[in-house]
């Protein structure tokens, strides 16, 4: 009887090593497979993570109202194929406050075998700043950290993320005060009047100024009596105050009752109104001259 039952057990552990060798080869095609396959996938697209980084931030426009950055973002692209440029996120941030956070959706993209600079804008409107944080001082410069995330689809590998970022300076620009000290006459007769005007300006900015010309008109009382264009007229140094003196003519009898206020010694209401180019370490500005005075002199 016992030697009946040998026989079947070792049919069975035979079996048994029969068809794991069978699993063995089958696993083993499926790895030579997909082996194959995985180097056609490589001899098709090639590997590699695209990489990114900033090479640049411009100001191409700066006032007393806003300012507009544009960021410079190589991306290089190691794969056969194009890679589609999903979104991107940025934010603008200064000593961990979040100034101002935007997304830009599909973008474009960034061909097989070759890198390109992505640009992308960011404006900064200097009141939202004044508003929401009282503790940043019009005229100061800040620090700030624009950060980026590249949102970008790998072929195979799916969405990628890549982190940028990149920090500097900018101001928040306060407009110079502009006041007309005094009037005085080198001439006067009632048909032409030749006079000097004495212009303060107040430049209450962290940073120095260089003139590059003004551009003005004056009203004493209601009467415009001219202006004047000036250009290249030297430097404002930060947080200090310069004297411009400029001639004028004009005729006294258009005047009214203005100038014989001004002549009994009584002054008169002006206002200044114009422009002053200046340039700065941060680019260009234009800012606007609006200014109105209760009182005048003649000397």
């Amino acid at each position: 009887m016992a030697s009946d039952g040998n026989p079947r057990l070792l049919g069975i552990f035979s079996r048994g090593k029969e068809e794991g060798k069978e699993d063995e080869g089958f696993f083993d095609k499926a790895k030579d497979i997909i082996s194959d396959v995985g180097e056609k996938i490589e001899n098709v697209i090639g590997f590699g993570k695209p990489i990114a980084h900033v090479t640049g931030i411009h100001i191409p426009h700066i006032n007393h109202q806003k300012v507009e950055f544009v960021v410079d973002v190589l991306v290089r692209n190691p794969i056969a194929v194009p890679i589609p440029l999903m979104d991107i996120n940025y934010s603008l941030e200064s000593d961990e406050r979040k100034l101002v956070s935007g997304s830009i959706p599909d973008t474009e993209t960034i061909r097989g075998h070759s890198s390109e600079t992505v640009k992308i804008p960011v404006t900064l409107i200097f009141d939202d700043i004044r508003e929401t944080f009282h503790e940043i001082r019009t005229g100061s410069i800040i620090p700030y950290t624009i950060k980026v995330d590249l949102i970008i689809d790998v072929p195979v590998f799916g969405k990628n993320t890549i982190p940028l970022q990149k920090s500097g300076e900018i101001p928040i620009p306060h407009k110079p005060n502009i006041d007309l000290e005094k009037i005085k006459f080198q001439k006067f007769t009632w048909e032409e009047t030749i006079a000097t005007l004495y212009l303060k300006i107040e430049h209450k900015n962290d940073f120095d100024l260089g003139l590059k010309g003004m551009q003005y008109v004056v009203w004493l009382g209601e009467v415009n009596i001219g202006g004047a264009q000036l250009e290249n007229s030297g430097k404002l140094p930060k947080n200090d105050t310069i004297f411009i003196d400029h001639p004028i003519t004009f005729r006294p009898k258009d005047f009214g009752s203005a100038l014989w206020d001004m002549i009994k010694g009584r002054g008169t209401t002006y206002s200044i109104k114009g422009n002053i180019n200046v340039d700065t370490p941060f680019g260009e500005m234009k800012l606007p001259i609006n200014r109105e005075g209760s009182t005048t002199l003649l000397q």
